[in-house]
């Protein structure tokens, strides 16, 4: 009996049968779907803490930058006042105004602190000659002023005096539009006032190098209002000058730019890099000296994703994977359960076929034992003889099912099968029987269906056909027809007058369907007057694994 509280278990399992791999991998999705958006809210509010602490970092590098041009301008606005009440700007005095408040004017990213008078271009000759009644031989205004010039503003002293630093000395930065432009603007409003984007004389040697100015005038007073003596100044590399300020934050781990007035590559005076990949980015502009900066400013991340969201994916891949495997088994679970219905079910059917085919076999058993009985009767002598050849024909009855164990079911050849049916029946009479036919193996499936449709055909042929008198006979032919496909051709001749039997019998529906669907070939059943004619065909394949007929 089939446990039905099993069966209706698995009933109500079946949708996990259905689709016995595609409900982990669902489960998987659901779980590795989690720890996804778990991982994106991580890293949202990760970009928002490292994004306000970005708005922090900007406002303190603006504030180091700011601190930095304002050192410097309080040294030029010194310098200015110093400057404003003596008659000449000479080089001791100017030497001794270096020495005592910027140690030779290197400080703060600068390339020191310059000299340079506010001249008419009509008097740059007497400059010249000035310079040169102090020594300075090699002292030329360069380059020379333009027929449309009002004024030049050439470099007397400049210190410290580095060889960078000397090449600059006699440069009328009047001549450049830039410094033109820083110059006039601080003469106007009367206040330190920084370049643009200049390239300086100093870095001739490095074409890509960029710098700026700071401009502090030297005012002075006359009975016509005041007057520009020249102007007091500070060079800057641009990178040198953002190094020195951020000493005074900590640059780690963030990319910094600045551009003058607005973001371009040909207007970036400096940056600097850190290593690792792109974040969140944020531009402020800075006012250095009365001139507007663009500072822009990138977070790097080590890694692509933030410690707390590998530590989550981590521990969610492994969380998912487990769902995954626990899904896997549950699904097996009820699939073998599935299995196991499906296995029950077919016991049950091939239990009712196997019922109704045994009852058949037993009574053609008996019927071929009766026959073989009288059969053998008519041909012995003696007793002895009678009993002899009836035991080696019972026998016979199981030569198919001897083949195949004697093969451990492997294959089975065709003519054997035939001889092991027809065995009994030929026991002593050989020439009632003509078997013909090459050698072909037969899987064990194939051999056992026509062993069973030859048991049939020999049982008929003994209890109403050619076997029942002395004159009968029995030709077997079979032959390779395909590769994979061999046809068998059973005939009798020398029997009683053969008719169309008006009633189906149970042997022959068991040739007809039961050997025709096992072997996948229709059954050609002809009852000639002659004698019986039987064709079928037998397909040629490998061996499987051998099961019961489930009908």
């Amino acid at each position: 009996m089939i446990d039905q509280p099993l069966l209706d278990r698995v009933e109500k399992q079946a949708w996990f049968h259905k689709y016995p791999r595609g409900w982990p991998f669902l489960l998987f999705l659901i779980a590795s779907a989690t720890t996804a958006v778990s991982v994106m809210a991580i890293e949202r509010a990760d970009r928002e803490t490292r994004r306000a602490a970005i708005e922090s970092s900007m406002t303190e590098i603006a504030s180091a930058l700011q601190r930095r041009s304002t050192e410097t301008i309080a040294l030029l606005r010194a310098g200015s006042a110093l400057f404003a009440t003596q008659d000449a700007v000479t080089g001791p005095q100017f030497d001794e105004f270096i020495g005592d408040i910027q140690q030779e004017g290197n400080l703060y990213g600068s390339l020191g602190l310059g000299w340079a008078p506010l001249v008419k271009r009509d008097d740059v000759a007497k400059l010249e000659v000035s310079q040169l009644d102090e020594g300075r031989n090699d002292y030329i205004v360069h380059p020379r002023p333009e027929p449309d010039a009002d004024y030049a503003v050439p470099i007397v002293y400049l210190r410290p005096m580095s060889a960078a630093n000397r090449r600059a000395i006699g440069f009328d930065m009047f001549s450049e539009p830039v410094r033109r432009a820083a110059m006039e603007k601080a003469m106007r409003l009367g206040k330190p006032i920084a370049s643009g984007k200049v390239h300086l004389v100093q870095d001739s040697n490095q074409p890509d190098a960029a710098g700026f100015l700071i401009y502090m005038p030297v005012l002075v007073e006359t009975w016509g209002g005041k007057r520009v003596k020249g102007f007091i100044y500070s060079p800057f590399r641009a990178e040198a000058f953002l190094n020195s300020a951020s000493e005074l934050f900590s640059k780690s781990q963030l990319e910094i730019a600045i551009y003058d007035q607005n973001v371009a590559p040909e207007n970036l005076l400096a940056e600097h890099a850190a290593g690792g990949t792109d974040g969140p980015m944020l531009e402020r502009n800075v006012d250095i000296a009365g001139h507007t900066w663009v500072l822009q400013v990138r977070d790097k991340k080590s890694g692509l994703l933030s410690p707390l969201s590998r530590l989550t994916l981590f521990f969610g891949a492994i969380a998912s994977l487990m769902v995954m495997a626990i899904g896997r088994l549950i699904t097996k679970r009820a699939a073998e359960d599935r299995r196991v219905l499906e296995w029950l079910s077919s016991q049950a059917s091939i239990r009712d076929s196997l019922t109704r085919e045994l009852n058949h076999r037993v009574k053609n058993t008996l019927a071929n034992v009766l026959s073989i009985a009288a059969l053998t009767r008519r041909r012995s002598k003696d007793i002895d003889e009678f009993t002899e050849s009836l035991t080696a024909r019972i026998r016979a009855l199981s030569a198919t099912h001897d083949l195949l164990s004697q093969s451990d079911w492997g294959y089975a050849g065709l003519g054997d099968v035939v001889s092991s049916e027809l065995a009994p029946y030929m026991e002593g009479s050989e020439g009632h029987v003509t078997l013909t036919g090459p050698d072909i193996k037969l899987a064990p499936n194939d051999a056992m269906s026509l062993g069973l449709a030859i048991h049939e055909l020999a049982t008929n042929a003994a209890k109403y056909g050619a076997l029942t008198t002395p004159e009968g006979r029995i030709f077997v032919e079979w032959a390779l027809i395909a590769q994979d496909l061999a046809s068998i051709h059973w005939r009798e001749e020398g029997g009683p007058v053969v008719s169309e039997p008006s009633k189906r019998g149970f042997g022959r529906d068991l040739i007809e369907k039961i050997v025709a669907h096992e072997l996948k070939s229709e059954v050609d059943l002809q009852f000639k007057p002659g004698g019986v004619e039987c064709e079928l065909k037998v397909p040629v394949r490998v061996a499987r694994e051998f099961v019961l007929r489930s009908h």
